[in-house]
C-alpha cells in the first residue's frame, strides 16, 4: 500500500542528515518521516517529544514498551508494531513478551502487573476512554504516583504516534524481520 500523502524527499543538508541517521539506526529511512517532511514544524515536534519521552526514566522501559505496542495493536499500527519489536530488540527488552503484546490476553507470558499495564493502554486508547478508579488504583499501588504519570504521558504519545501513522496509511516496513526476530504473534479476535 502508498501513503495516503505521498512521500517527500529529503532535501538540503538537513536532509541528508535525516536520511544517514535513519539509515544507521534502522538501515532504512522510516516511512512517517518521509511523509512528516512536508512539514517540518511538524516533524520536528514529533522529533522532539520523542526524544523527550525517551529520557524519561521512571518508569520501566518493558513496560512502556508493552503499552505502545498494545496502543499500537488496537488501533491497527503495524509500523508502529514492527518498529516497537525492532526497538525492544535493540533496547535489550525481553523479546518473548514483546512479541505477545498482540494477542497479551491469551498469552501466558506476563505478569498480573504487565497485563494491568496493556489493560490500562487500550482503556486510553478507547473512544471514549474506559480508564476506571480501580484501574488507576492497581497502577498507583503496583508502581507509584511517577512511574504511572510517566506511563499515562507515554501512552498518550503512543496514541499520538499510532493514530497519525494509521491515518497517513503508513504499513510496516519489515524492521524487525530484517533483524530476524520471529513474527509478532496475531492479534485475536475475540
Amino acid at each position: 500500500m502508498t501513503t495516503r500523502i505521498p512521500k517527500a524527499e529529503l532535501t538540503g543538508i538537513y536532509g541528508a542528515i535525516v536520511k544517514r541517521m535513519s539509515r544507521k539506526m534502522l538501515g532504512d529511512v522510516a516511512e512517517p518521516v518521509e511523509v512528516a517532511w512536508h512539514n517540518r514544524k511538524v516533524l520536528n515536534f514529533s522529533f522532539t517529544i520523542g526524544r523527550k519521552a525517551q529520557k524519561w526514566d521512571l518508569c520501566d522501559e518493558n513496560l512502556k514498551s508493552f503499552a505502545h505496542m498494545a496502543v499500537a495493536s488496537m488501533v491497527g499500527c503495524s509500523f508502529c508494531l514492527d518498529f516497537g519489536y525492532f526497538q525492544a530488540n535493540n533496547d535489550g527488552l525481553d523479546l518473548t513478551k514483546a512479541r505477545e503484546v498482540p494477542r497479551w490476553r491469551e498469552s501466558d507470558a506476563f505478569t498480573p502487573l504487565e497485563r494491568d499495564v496493556m489493560e490500562y493502554a487500550e482503556a486510553m486508547t478507547q473512544t471514549p476512554p474506559t480508564v476506571t478508579d480501580e484501574m488507576s488504583a492497581r497502577l498507583l499501588e503496583q508502581i507509584g504516583a511517577p512511574a504511572l504519570v510517566e506511563l499515562t504521558a507515554y501512552i498518550a504519545v503512543a496514541n499520538l504516534v499510532t493514530r497519525t501513522n494509521t491515518a497517513f496509511g503508513i504499513e510496516s516496513q519489515g524492521f524487525s524481520a530484517a533483524c530476524g526476530l520471529k513474527p509478532l504473534a496475531v492479534r485475536s479476535t475475540t
